[in-house]
């Protein structure tokens, strides 16, 4: 298989973790139920790949995201992580902290939104109420000994309210990392961000005290802007990217949010610039092509389809 010509760049980490999202991302926007199995062998393969962080499942009800019903099926079928890889979840409340303790799971994922029309449409509730529904949660994982990451959706542009202010983004990120999460993910929802955006924000959160080493990005690349942005976010102290094997996801609650950034396009330009990411991007390859066939279509990584039309 080709590979990229490595010519180490400038100004970018010598490491960086990929937080894989594909799993539960990538497939809850799917119109078809992917069965828990395929969901088990998804994981399992992008375990093989080298992924030491993979987004398993969500515990929000099957009346809200149906694809992600199964969620004891699919943990259960995986078995106790051990000293592998890290498998959090997406935990909406008490109730979803309750079964993800009692899968055993020793990460989650809260998941707030920078502006008030998407907090209503994804949480039932406007944004100010969102850290009395998430505090209680945060409190008792973090008592617990459990990981915790905030989500914060919508940072660089909403569909119903248009441009976001930066310092709107930061009030929200500041008042979740308060509640005691350890790590901060900022979503471009609807990928419409662009660097100079992405390096404004980040410069905001730092004069908050929240630097690079607790920030993830997660862009979506609906306007084409999600490997530009997120090398950007590199070179400003980044060192944690989401992104979703084959390029797969979207968001049921906002119709204009296309597929994540492609976890194999990711490799590719990181393996090029001399960065360490510890996946395999061959073995890759093959679980997107794989999944592409389980869900009956291309995939939309363009380093996946130009490797597979190479051979």
């Amino acid at each position: 298989m080709r590979t990229p010509q490595v010519e180490r760049a400038p100004g970018l980490p010598p490491e960086v973790t990929i937080y894989e999202v594909g799993p539960r991302d990538g497939l809850q926007n799917e119109q078809a139920i992917v069965s828990a199995a395929t969901k088990v062998e998804f994981i399992r393969r992008l375990e093989a790949a080298g992924l030491q962080t993979i987004e398993t499942t969500s515990f929000v009800p099957a009346t809200w995201v149906p694809q992600m019903g199964d969620a004891e099926e699919v943990l259960g079928a995986l078995g106790a992580a051990g000293t592998g890889p890290r498998r959090p979840a997406l935990v909406p409340n008490q109730r979803g902290l309750d079964r993800a303790e009692e899968l055993g799971l020793e990460a989650i994922a809260i998941f707030g939104s920078a502006t008030d029309t998407f907090a209503r449409k994804n949480l039932n509730r406007p944004s100010a109420e969102q850290y009395a529904m998430f505090e209680p949660v945060v409190t008792r994982a973090k008592a617990d000994g459990m990981w915790v990451r905030a989500y914060v959706s919508m940072c660089f542009g909403d569909p119903w309210e248009g441009p976001v202010p930066i310092d709107q983004v930061v009030d929200v990120a500041e008042r979740l990392m308060g509640l005691g999460c350890d790590e901060l993910s900022l979503g471009d929802t609807i990928g419409v961000g662009t660097t100079g955006h992405v390096h404004r924000l980040l410069e905001a959160l730092g004069r908050r005290r929240i630097g690079t080493d607790r920030v993830a990005v997660h862009f979506h690349d609906t306007y084409g802007q999600a490997l530009a942005n997120t090398m950007a976010a590199l070179r400003d102290g980044v060192s944690v990217v989401d992104a979703s094997t084959g390029g797969l996801g979207g968001c049921p609650y906002a119709k204009s949010a296309t597929g994540n950034l492609a976890t194999e396009d990711l490799v590719w330009a990181l393996t090029g610039a001399g960065v360490q990411t510890g996946v395999d991007l061959e073995q890759l390859v093959a679980t997107s092509l794989w999944m592409a066939a389980q869900l009956g279509r291309p995939s939309p990584s363009n380093v996946v389809r130009a490797l597979a039309g190479s051979d």
